[in-house]
């Protein structure tokens, strides 16, 4: 169905209230985003912020869908290319999510550490949900050519690769001594094969030993 011109004038004043958002998100970090600055930025009233996106929290979470769902596009792009094993686009996703982490940091932050607004974030679990979904049906691939350990479920075993990397990717936006470098990123994304494939070469020497 098209869009009326009042819902055309409202998405485009939600998209520049969001816009105000990330921009002082990314120069002031979330302490400078506040409703008033927001409002200034986009040069609206107060309440409209409220009336189109909604609070703090809200404006928030609106800019971290927004990057997920950019960072959602480059995966997909990932997975559907052609040629790639199942564990190559495993990897290839978890160094697309090391760039996301290092390249929008605040907004990783609020993944790690949601605001707490149920209704505005139920887009964002959506979203998770489906890169979670991507992710174990990969695994599945991987078990069903033989590239990864069978003994593991998918869907928990995804879960506990998205957990691992968030924590590892956490690492490399600290500000002090346990900062990780790119080096040190890659290495630990690479690790997360040795503990998929772990059952695969013990197996193998199982194999060999009869």
């Amino acid at each position: 169905m098209t869009a009326t011109r009042t819902q055309r004038r409202s998405a485009a004043i939600r998209a520049q209230i969001v816009d105000a958002a990330e921009a002082i998100l990314a120069e002031h970090g979330t302490e400078g985003l506040t409703m008033e600055a927001v409002s200034a930025h986009a040069d609206v009233a107060v309440q409209t912020v409220y009336n189109r996106v909604g609070g703090r929290s809200a404006l928030l979470v609106a800019v971290a869908e927004r990057t997920l769902e950019q960072n959602r596009d480059y995966l997909e792009s990932v997975v559907a290319e052609p040629g790639l094993t199942a564990w190559e686009r495993i990897e290839a996703i978890g160094f697309a999510y090391a760039r996301f982490a290092q390249t929008w940091p605040e907004q990783f932050r609020l993944l790690v550490d949601p605001p707490s607004e149920p209704e505005a974030l139920a887009p964002i679990e959506r979203l998770i949900a489906n890169q979670l979904a991507t992710l174990a049906g990969l695994i599945t691939e991987g078990i069903a050519d033989g590239t990864i350990n069978p003994a593991l479920e998918p869907e928990t075993t995804a879960k506990a690769l998205w957990a691992m990397a968030t924590g590892v990717f956490a690492l490399a936006i600290r500000t002090d001594r346990l900062q990780a470098g790119a080096d040190e990123i890659a290495a630990l994304v690479s690790m997360s094969r040795a503990l998929l494939q772990d059952g695969m070469r013990q197996a193998s020497t199982d194999a060999k030993a009869l």
